[in-house]
């Protein structure tokens, strides 16, 4: 066993001896020494219950004849760090999440390791710590949060919340409308109810192989969600036994099936950050351009918050991520040879599948779309391309010129909307939010909430070389490379631009001359950081592009 370089012998008496003041047994020390990574803490509603999933994973793997030691992960909770410095600390973590959990993995030699996460950076950060180990791993997610319901009986989210806030500013909600939201939004822990980031990417560790069916849309609140934990803690131990490892499932193949699944479900534009990272800690390269390619040839499927009225308790009732796997392998979208974390393939896992709701998951005949769920944009705004998701613009917005309002920051931006001076047809540009420029590339919940809350959804654009959180719908193009903080071409957009967007051609395109554009580039410098000094300051130096998946170097 790997854990034998911390246990057999006589030169490791000495690590014993620290065994035995933690209370383990020689005993239990004879047994597979399982590491249980747990992203447990007060602060994140996603994660509140990982205490009881922990529980439940050290069950199993006890069951299964292993001994399990528990270690913790930080998260951040996006929606309370958002609109304010905080949303700078997000994307960065993902990374820190990535380095601790390596750094505790191999200086204490465990033979396998049980990954819980829940919410956005810290569900890809163990994936790509996973990769990086590279010893048997596998995944149990803290599951999704139930829909709210207001008092009239509609179901509700924190996508609606956000744009109460936009309502109330354009006089379209009182304070007690935005009360009634801010009580009903969230009813439940777990990961909030839409298809956001963090339901994305934990849908998207079932499709890529790394999670047991239903990780991605068993409710938190259930006690099915407890039986899957200790079943994830027996499955350690078998895949301790076989050896196999992440690197073993996580192949080019499992990543075009991942990729193939997020544009059916119509998941978050943050996992074109997250695929390419994950990838690369694999030695594999997604490139952007790829993503056109998939989607050109995978129908929409789903249509979940926010672009539906439909939740991720829905979606399991209709058969989960396996369910749309299903669908999609009709067309032969998939690569069904694949191995993945129950020791058996793909085609193997998906036998007897049902798809028991085809309003929620369209037929592969039927869907919503013949193309996916979010699409890469290139043009001379954005050389290097920007994504947005597709399946949530209004189909009035697929296509779109207006002049450029031109905003420093997000903070400018939100100021200019809530004072009511953005009009229909505008396109709204806030940049120097990139990797580097923020630096930490924020999301832009706060403006793209506000801009539909006030009823601009279907009239006006937003372009960034920010991110937007899963929550945001609407014309939000994001990701915008090279970033303006690298002289990309975003830095050079003045007031009254002509900005034309072609969503089906997946063209962005900014209406002015070369020579134009050659004086302005010649005038330009870039600011000084808005953050010198800490955490932010070392990530804006190693950062890469959004293109690439804002990976360190």
């Amino acid at each position: 066993m790997r854990s034998d370089n911390v246990k057999k012998g006589v030169p490791t008496a000495p690590n014993r001896s620290l065994f035995y003041a933690l209370g383990y047994t020689r005993e239990e020390l004879e047994r597979p020494l399982i590491g249980v990574v747990c992203s447990y803490n007060e602060i994140v509603p996603g994660h509140m219950n990982l205490d009881k999933i922990a529980e439940a994973v050290k069950a199993g793997v006890r069951a299964a004849g292993g001994t399990p030691i528990e270690f913790p992960a930080i998260a951040v909770c996006d929606g309370i760090a958002m609109g304010h410095v905080g949303m700078k600390y997000s994307l960065v973590t993902r990374d820190l999440i990535a380095d601790s959990t390596e750094a505790m993995a191999m200086a204490h030699q465990f033979d396998g390791l049980v990954m819980i996460p829940n919410c956005d950076k810290n569900v890809p950060g163990l994936l790509m710590a996973a990769a990086r180990v590279n010893i048997p791993t596998i995944f149990c997610s803290g599951g999704p949060m139930l829909a709210g319901r207001l008092n009239d009986g509609r179901r509700t989210c924190l996508s609606h919340m956000f744009e109460a806030v936009g309502g109330y500013y354009a006089g379209k909600l009182d304070e007690a409308g935005v009360e009634e939201y801010e009580n009903a939004a969230c009813p439940t822990c777990g990961s909030c109810s839409g298809m956001y980031t963090a339901n994305s990417m934990n849908c998207l560790t079932e499709a890529i192989g790394m999670g047991l069916r239903g990780n991605g849309t068993i409710p938190a609140v259930w006690s099915a969600r407890l039986r899957l934990a200790k079943h994830a803690g027996m499955q350690i131990m078998e895949l301790v036994k076989k050896d196999i490892k992440p690197r073993d499932i996580m192949t080019p193949a499992a990543f075009h099936n991942a990729e193939t699944v997020d544009m059916a479900l119509g998941c978050s534009t943050n996992t074109m950050l997250h695929l390419p990272a994950i990838a690369h800690e694999c030695g594999i390269e997604l490139d952007l351009d790829l993503s056109n390619e998939i989607s050109s040839k995978t129908p929409n499927l789903c249509h979940l918050a926010p672009a539906g009225d439909t939740y991720m308790e829905d979606l399991e009732g209709a058969g989960g991520v396996h369910a749309v796997m299903m669908e999609l392998n009709k067309k032969g979208l998939l690569d069904t040879s694949v191995m993945t974390c129950t020791g058996r393939t793909l085609a193997e896992n998906l036998e007897g599948v049902v798809n028991r709701d085809h309003n929620l998951i369209r037929p592969i005949d039927t869907p919503y779309s013949p193309d996916g769920g979010i699409a890469v944009l290139k043009g001379n705004l954005a050389p290097e391309g920007c994504v947005v998701k597709r399946s949530a613009v209004a189909p009035e917005m697929m296509r779109h010129q207006g002049p450029a309002r031109v905003f420093n920051s997000e903070e400018e931006a939100i100021e200019a909307i809530y004072a009511g001076k953005i009009h229909a047809g505008d396109v709204v540009v806030i940049r120097y939010e990139g990797p580097k420029g923020g630096p930490g590339m924020r999301e832009m919940l706060n403006p793209t909430s506000a801009i539909c809350g006030m009823g601009l959804g279907e009239s006006v654009a937003l372009i960034t070389d920010g991110r937007f959180s899963g929550a945001t719908r609407g014309a939000s193009i994001g990701h915008v490379c090279p970033e303006a903080a690298q002289g990309g071409p975003i830095a050079l957009v003045e007031e009254g631009d002509q900005i034309a967007i072609d969503i089906p051609t997946c063209s962005i395109q900014l209406l002015a001359d070369e020579e134009t554009l050659a004086a302005r580039r010649a005038a330009w410098t870039c600011p000084e950081p808005k953050i010198k000094t800490g955490y932010l300051a070392r990530y804006a130096k190693l950062v890469t592009s959004a293109a690439r998946g804002a990976v360190l170097e």
